[in-house]
């Protein structure tokens, strides 16, 4: 059989698969032939899209807009938007810095003289059981409305990138937190008096609160619920162990004004410098000595609380004695969460 009896190959009916080098051969379709839905033969290509409306991963350069892409879809090279995009800080804001405070008035001594006058109050055993859940019921709804505000400001990206933002917010509820705390520590008539130290109490459980959900919102989510698990634990612990023990924290007044001003002064020298120059070691040596400390002070007002002790807070003071612990509380989270943050 001759070579002319056999039906034409694919390249005689066809043409080669591939235009060899040189000659006058047209040039390949662009990308988007008709398979793929491009224009038929004979039409130009029309250039790819370099605008807002350029598709994602199309591989082309474009001008996409900051910001604007659905959850996962970003175009290559590019980064999704966070603390580290424009209008975001890099470093989370410092706790708040408040120098530990226990006036006179809100104290009861055991000394003979004062013995009568407080003796009976304390010797009620239902006076004072009353007292301490009146205190730990209002403590609790605190830190369930602090807990929901961390959980908001860390779990939901709008609000998380909203309070990053602006920190503005985060300062002005610093101002009201410092000036409901003075005010309920240093005046006795507002403090005592209902129900203005309620609506106080909660002013200042809702500045608190902004501000812890705040700083959490600049750390990883494992890092806050390992925080709020060690700090749960840390205050059972403390707490069982100062209905138990029969040694007294608050015969050591001395002690603690003197840790209170170590802490104080620490916090401002660190804020300073911090703020010039990120150290870290100093960041976390202040984080470490404001955990210790105020699980001392936790300590130390829970003795104060509970009574039966050299010192104690008087039954009518149940607004300081849920303030003081949750401000303890609150403290041991921030400084934890610096400390394992740091190392995520």
């Amino acid at each position: 059989m001759s070579r002319s009896d056999y039906p034409p190959g694919y390249d005689e009916a066809h043409g080669p698969m591939y235009a060899p080098q040189g000659g006058n051969y047209p040039a390949a379709p662009a990308y988007g032939f008709p398979a793929y839905g491009g224009p038929p033969p004979g039409q130009p290509v029309a250039p790819y899209p370099t605008g807002s409306n350029a598709p994602l991963f199309s591989g082309q350069p474009g001008n996409y807009p900051q910001g604007n892409y659905p959850q996962g879809n970003y175009p290559p090279g590019s980064y999704p938007p966070g603390p580290q995009g424009a209008g975001y800080p890099s470093q989370p804001p410092m706790p708040p810095i408040m120098p530990i405070t226990m006036p006179s008035d809100v104290m009861s001594s055991d000394d003979e003289h004062e013995f009568a006058a407080r003796g009976a109050d304390w010797d009620d055993v239902s006076i004072r059981h009353a007292f301490i859940r009146k205190v730990y019921m209002i403590l609790a709804s605190q830190l369930l409305f602090t807990t929901a505000i961390v959980a908001v400001f860390t779990f939901v990206e709008p609000v998380r990138y909203f309070v990053q933002r602006n920190q503005a917010i985060y300062w002005a509820s610093y101002g009201v937190y410092f000036v409901t705390h003075l005010v309920l520590v240093c005046c006795k008539g507002p403090r005592r008096k209902f129900p203005w130290n309620l609506i106080l109490l909660f002013i200042f459980t809702l500045a608190l609160s902004y501000m812890t959900g705040s700083i959490s919102s600049f750390y990883d989510t494992k890092a806050v619920f390992l925080a709020l698990a060690i700090t749960a634990v840390v205050c059972i612990a403390v707490t069982v162990f100062c209905f138990q023990t029969k040694v007294d924290f608050t015969k050591c007044r001395g002690f603690f004004c003197v840790l209170g001003i170590v802490v104080f002064v620490t916090g401002i020298i660190s804020v300073i410098v911090l703020s010039f120059k990120y150290i870290y070691w100093l960041h976390m040596l202040y984080a470490a000595i404001g955990a210790i400390a105020f699980t001392l002070f936790l300590a130390y007002h829970t003795q104060l609380l509970i009574g039966n002790r050299k010192y104690s807070i008087s039954p009518e003071e149940y607004v300081f004695g849920a303030l003081s612990l949750y401000v303890d509380i609150v403290q041991i989270f921030l400084f934890l969460l610096q400390i394992i943050g740091s190392s995520k």
